[in-house]
Order: structure tokens, then sequence, then C-alpha cells
């Protein structure tokens, strides 16, 4: 018979419920997604939080609403969510959630249009497809363009849903233009048919909105900091990586054989001044974000939250002293 025998206090470590069970992770991607929210999947299965000390298991959910049920029923220790349905929930009275980070701060967006549009003034009497009245690319797209000197109120709005949809519309010239995501755009069979009118950098340079963050409860923060510090430091020096677009193509290619190796290049030229390489929480982006949400219908009569309530800097200022600023 053979006996193992370990040191006592290797067999109480082994032994302490914090360290037994692995930190779970919240996303909202049912498989690796494309840049920017494929960072958490990409350090999950290329070592990044191995490396830093802590057992990471995502679970994966479909949608902000799910995984903010998730959260708060026990399922998992962190999870990435959007920042207004964060904002709406301490608004109404939830004090016991935190923003801790963002690894995909902005939504990868453009505004495409016909080729003959090729300034934003143009558009004023022109179509414009959007999701709904009051949606999130609506909203945004009108701080975009109004940031550029049109009047928003000219345009011709035409509700299409998903970005898909309104892609499709674009390309049967059924919409002069429309915002899609990156991703929609590469997506495209002839995307060179429409123009990109104005690109993802000054999209998000016209509309600094931090659209996701991931969260966690005060709970876990008192009881398991040193993890949520860990989580954070890799999916840090994760995208510092990634900003190396020939990194970001090798990973994905191993994650996602479904997708063109063209496709991957182009999303990863694109996104390449995009990763989140100090963590995503900046104080000024934040609040314009609350700023700009409060001016949205999904906010009317709901009373001003200050940026001490839903958010935590402490665990990510840990994480940049130890590693210091990105490189460049």
């Amino acid at each position: 018979m053979t006996r193992l025998f370990v040191p006592l206090a290797l067999a109480l470590a082994l032994a302490s419920p914090a360290m037994a069970e692995p930190f779970r992770l919240i996303v909202s991607d049912l498989e690796t997604p494309l840049v920017p929210n494929s960072v958490m999947d990409l350090a999950l299965s290329n070592g990044y939080f191995e490396r830093a000390g802590v057992e990471v298991e995502l679970v994966r959910v479909q949608q902000t609403p799910m995984a903010m049920a998730a959260l708060q029923a026990g399922e998992g220790e962190m999870a990435n969510v959007s920042t207004d349905a964060l904002l709406q929930l301490v608004a109404r009275g939830t004090s016991d959630l935190r923003a801790v980070m963002s690894p995909n701060k902005s939504l990868p967006f453009l505004i495409a249009s016909k080729p003959e549009i090729t300034e934003p003034a143009q558009l004023e009497g022109r179509s414009f497809g959007i999701g709904r009245v009051g949606s999130l690319d609506h909203s945004l797209s009108g701080k975009v363009l109004a940031s550029k000197g049109v009047d928003v109120a000219k345009l011709d709005l035409v509700p299409l849903g998903q970005p898909a949809v309104r892609a499709q519309a674009l390309l049967a010239g059924q919409v002069d233009a429309t915002t899609m995501s990156i991703g929609t755009w590469t997506a495209m069979p002839e995307r060179d048919s429409v123009n990109i009118l104005i690109g993802m950098d000054d999209y998000f340079a016209a509309a600094p909105v931090t659209t996701k963050v991931n969260i966690v409860t005060t709970e876990t923060l008192e009881t398991r900091r040193a993890e949520v510090e860990a989580v954070i430091e890799a999916l840090v020096l994760a995208s510092r990586d990634f900003q190396d677009p020939a990194k970001w193509v090798e990973r994905m290619v191993v994650a996602r054989p479904d997708v063109p190796r063209a496709d991957l290049e182009t999303l990863a030229e694109a996104y390449r001044q995009s990763w989140s390489v100090d963590g995503g929480l900046d104080r000024e982006e934040l609040k314009v974000t609350t700023e700009w949400m409060y001016g949205t219908e999904d906010f009317q009569g709901l009373r001003p939250v200050s940026l001490e309530e839903w958010t935590d800097f402490g665990p990510l200022e840990t994480v940049l002293q130890k590693l210091g600023p990105a490189a460049g």
C-alpha cells in the first residue's frame, strides 16, 4: 500500500474552500466571441489565469440580465455586464455590486453608408437604420453624428432590429447608412460595396462611453479579493499581448476555426488600439458614461448615482502598481 504524506500547512491550504473552489467568471457569450470580449476566453485557454495564480471557470449565459441574475444568485464571483444595466440596478436600490475593471469597455461600432456618402453632413435628409428608437446604437450614434456637426433631427430613422439585418438593408439600398460593429461589417459578403463613414476609433473618440464592465459583489471583494486582483491581472496582461494583431489572430485561429483567417486579421488591425491594456476603468470616461446614460429614455425618473456607489478602483490600482503602465 502506498501512502501520500502531505505537510500539514499544505493540507490545510488545500482544504480551504477559497482554494478548493474555482473563481467563476460569468460571460454572456456562448462561444469565444470576436474582439474585444474574446480576451476572457483566451486568457483561460492560454494560461493567463493560471500564471496569475487563480483557477477560473467560465459560466456561460445569454445576455446581461441572466449574467446579473446568476451573480446575485451566487452562481459566480464576477460577471461581465452592460454598464447601463448595472447603473439602473444601483439607482433602484441595489447596493452590493461594484465594477472593478472593463476588459471590453467600448462596443466596436462604426457607421457605414452608401459609397456616394463621404461626409457625415451628407446624411441630413437621408435614411438611417437603427435597432429601435432609444436603442444603444441609436442613442450613441446620435451623439457621434452631432459631434460631427450633423443635425440628427433631420435624419430619417428606420427601425430595423439586429445589426445583421441593418447591414443587409444597407447592402440592398434600403437605407443610406447605419451603425454596426466591426464584426458585422467584416462578415458582410460584399462589404467593399459600402463606405465606412465613421470608423471605430473616431466613433469612440466622439462617444467615450464605457458600455461593459466586470462586476463583483462587495462580499466577494471582502472574502476573495486576492483572486479578484489575480483575474484583473490576467486580463490586463492578455489585453497587452493581444495589442499585437498577430498574437490575437494565432489564438483565435484555434478558438474559432470557423472564422476565415483573413477576417480575423482585419478585426485584429481594426481593434489594435482599443484593448483595455490598463484595465478599462477611467474616471473621466465613466463620468461621461453616466451623464450620457441619464440623458436616455431608459433612465428617465431614476435617481442619480455617484461613482462610488457602483465602482471600486482599489483592486485595479493594486494590479497596475504591480504591473506598471502598458508599453507605449
